[in-house]
């Protein structure tokens, strides 16, 4: 009568054969993954359960990888700290405030952070908003600060706002009011003063916007609506050009800054879990002092004995037939050896079958 029986390969051949195909499908032993931050699409998820409206965002300096936000209206006078894995270090508690519509917050170059109080959901019924400030913390932990108040009127009346944008070098501010069909850029005066009202006057026309950001050099503007972002160069205090970008499609885009690098945009939304999307500026997007990543170089494939391709000509094949020839003849290779092993495996059990039935 005939027993099956199973066999199983040697530990040594089976790990073998298991490295070879994992070579052979394109793996890498110990790679690591790209970084969220370096990376295309969406890169972290805010995952406080008290952050349900988050409207604004600003890459910090001061503390790499840690964006500042807050929530929209009826939550109180904090603003959050978030890592870029969207986890919480740090609340802070503004005193002495009692915030009516936050909507934007952003990083001046004195070091302090911009809040801005600007919404007006009546349709711009307000008489005055408010800018709140105060020094970004050195530690990221939970704490109050004591902030200084700016009140702030329009020189063309009120109006609904929800993007407040520093200059990092020259330290003014400015506003884009928010309203179907276009609104306007308002820029304030050259230092805000913390006595009396600070008016801000109109410059230029602004699309449908939801938040803006300055490039960590000052020579880039971008405003973000729902669905759309438009970049805009920045020069002698006023934007020009204006070039439309991809957008990714959120719930409630609510939300844009620069990374610290300048090199690309993230993009924010209101809601729970609220995901945040990384999207890499290219070519002339790039501010003027952030010089484009320098493009690969390819290595050249080299023959057996060690001798460099053929140069460029009649004959010789172009390097992305090279590359990908190459390519498929080592994936070739790999797989011939996973076969290889297997046979000869194969080859070894059968042997030791024939004895003992022998």
């Amino acid at each position: 009568m005939l027993r099956t029986r199973t066999t199983r390969l040697p530990a040594a051949l089976l790990a073998a054969a298991c490295a070879t195909a994992a070579v052979a499908a394109g793996g890498t032993v110990g790679a690591v993954p790209a970084r969220a931050a370096d990376r295309d699409g969406q890169v972290f998820t805010i995952g406080d359960p008290r952050i349900t409206e988050s409207s604004g965002l600003a890459a910090s300096q001061r503390h790499p990888g840690v964006y500042w936000t807050h929530n929209d209206s009826d939550d109180g006078p904090y603003v959050y700290a978030v890592d870029s894995q969207g986890r919480t270090v740090a609340t802070v508690t503004l005193r002495g405030v009692e915030p009516r519509d936050v909507e934007a917050i952003s990083l001046g170059p004195d070091g302090r952070l911009y809040v801005g109080d600007l919404g007006d959901n009546l349709g711009g019924k307000w008489p005055e908003v408010w800018i709140y400030a105060f020094a970004e913390p050195a530690e990221l932990h939970d704490q109050s600060v004591q902030v200084t108040r700016y009140k702030v009127r329009y020189e063309d009346g009120p109006r609904d706002a929800e993007a407040l944008m520093v200059h990092p070098v020259t330290g003014r501010a400015y506003i884009a009011s928010k309203k179907q069909g276009g609104g306007g850029l308002y820029q304030g005066p050259e230092q805000l003063s913390p006595s009396g009202v600070n008016t801000f006057r109109r410059i230029a026309d602004a699309p449908w916007t939801t938040d803006g950001a300055f490039s960590p050099d000052g020579t880039r503007l971008v405003l973000r609506g729902y669905f759309s972002a438009t970049l805009y160069r920045w020069k002698d205090g006023a934007p020009s050009g204006g070039e439309s970008l991809s957008a990714p499609f959120q719930r409630q885009g609510e939300s844009v800054t620069f990374t610290a690098d300048g090199r690309a945009l993230l993009y924010g939304s209101e809601g729970k879990d609220s995901p945040v999307w990384r999207s890499a500026l290219k070519g002339d997007q790039l501010p003027d002092t952030v010089e484009p990543l320098p493009s690969p170089t390819p290595t050249p494939t080299r023959g057996p004995d060690g001798s460099a391709p053929p140069s460029s000509g009649a004959g010789a094949p172009s390097s992305k037939n090279t590359a990908s020839d190459s390519s498929s003849a080592g994936a070739g290779d790999q797989a011939l050896g996973v076969v290889f092993l297997l046979a000869v495996a194969g080859a070894m059990f059968g042997l030791r079958r024939r004895k003992r039935d022998g």
